[in-house]
C-alpha cells in the first residue's frame, strides 16, 4: 500500500464510500502478506517511499509470478532484479507490458505512473563495457524510483580523455554513481572533478588479481579523494537506493 491509496481510503471512509469495517480490512493486510514462501512487505512504500524489490536470484518462476500478481493487486511498481534471461523470457510472456532488460537483468512492471522524485540528474557512469550490466542495473533503479538519469559509459582511466571530453555532464549531475572493475581507479578521479556525492560500485571484472573484485572494493575503500561512499561488489541496485535518496534530499 502506498501514500496514494492510503489517503484514498481515508477519504473514502470520510466520504462514506467506504465502511469502517472495510477500512480495518483494508489496513489488516497492510504489514504484510504470508505467501507461504515469502512474506511480502506491504508496508515499505509507506515507510521508504518505494516498495519492496524483488531479488530474482535463486527464486522460481513461479514464486516471482505469485510476488508480482500480489503487488499488482495493490497498485504497486514492481521491480525485479538479478534476474537470468530465461526467467525474464517467462515472466515477459505472463506480464507482456513489463519492460525486461537482460543487460541490467532487470524486470519493471509498472501499475501507474512514476511520480519523479528527484531535485536533479543521477549520471551512472562506468569504466568499461564489462562493467555495463553492473551499471545499468543502477540506471534501471534510479529510472524506477522517479530519477532523471543519463548515461557516460566506457570512460575508464586507460583513456582518461574521454571522461574529460564530458566534463559538463559530470558538473550537471547531482549525484555521480561510479561502476568499475580492475584496480578500480575511477571513482578517485571522479571525485576529484565535482562537488557532488559519488557513489562508488566495485565490480568483479578482473583478471585473477582481482580476486572477484576483493582489489577493486579495497581499492575504492581507500580512495584519497573526499565525497565518496562505496557500496558491496556489483551492488548497482544498492547504489541507485542510496543515490535517489541523496537526490530527494
Amino acid at each position: 500500500m502506498n501514500v496514494d491509496i492510503l489517503k484514498k481510503l481515508l477519504e473514502d471512509v470520510k466520504g462514506g464510500k467506504t465502511s469502517v469495517d472495510g477500512a480495518l480490512e483494508a489496513l489488516r493486510r497492510l504489514p504484510f502478506e504470508d505467501l507461504e514462501f515469502a512474506t511480502l512487505d506491504t508496508h515499505r512504500a509507506l515507510r521508504q517511499g518505494f516498495p519492496e524489490v524483488i531479488f530474482g536470484q535463486g527464486k522460481s518462476v513461479a514464486q516471482m509470478k505469485a510476488i508480482i500478481t500480489s503487488m499488482l493487486k495493490r497498485k504497486e511498481n514492481v521491480l525485479v532484479t538479478r534476474l537470468d534471461a530465461k526467467s525474464g523470457r517467462a515472466l515477459k510472456k505472463a506480464f507482456p507490458r513489463a519492460e525486461h532488460s537482460e543487460t541490467a537483468r532487470t524486470f519493471f512492471v509498472k501499475s501507474h505512473a512514476i511520480a519523479p522524485s528527484g531535485k536533479g540528474t543521477v549520471l551512472v557512469i562506468s569504466a568499461g563495457t564489462s562493467d555495463v550490466p553492473v551499471a545499468e542495473e543502477a540506471a534501471v533503479t534510479a529510472e524506477c524510483m522517479g530519477n532523471l538519469v543519463k548515461r557516460l559509459y566506457d570512460v575508464g582511466v586507460a583513456g582518461i580523455h574521454r571522461l574529460l571530453h564530458r566534463k559538463e555532464e559530470l558538473w550537471d549531475a547531482n549525484v555521480i554513481i561510479v561502476v568499475a572493475g580492475m584496480e578500480g581507479a575511477l571513482p578517485s578521479v571522479v571525485a576529484g572533478l565535482v562537488s557532488r556525492p559519488v557513489i562508488a560500485v566495485p565490480t568483479s571484472v578482473g583478471y585473477g588479481a582481482n580476486l572477484g573484485g576483493i582489489t577493486t572494493l579495497m581499492a575504492m575503500l581507500n580512495s584519497c579523494a573526499s565525497g565518496i561512499s562505496v557500496v558491496n561488489i556489483d551492488n548497482g541496485f544498492g547504489a541507485a537506493y542510496v543515490a535517489s535518496l541523496i537526490n530527494r534530499g
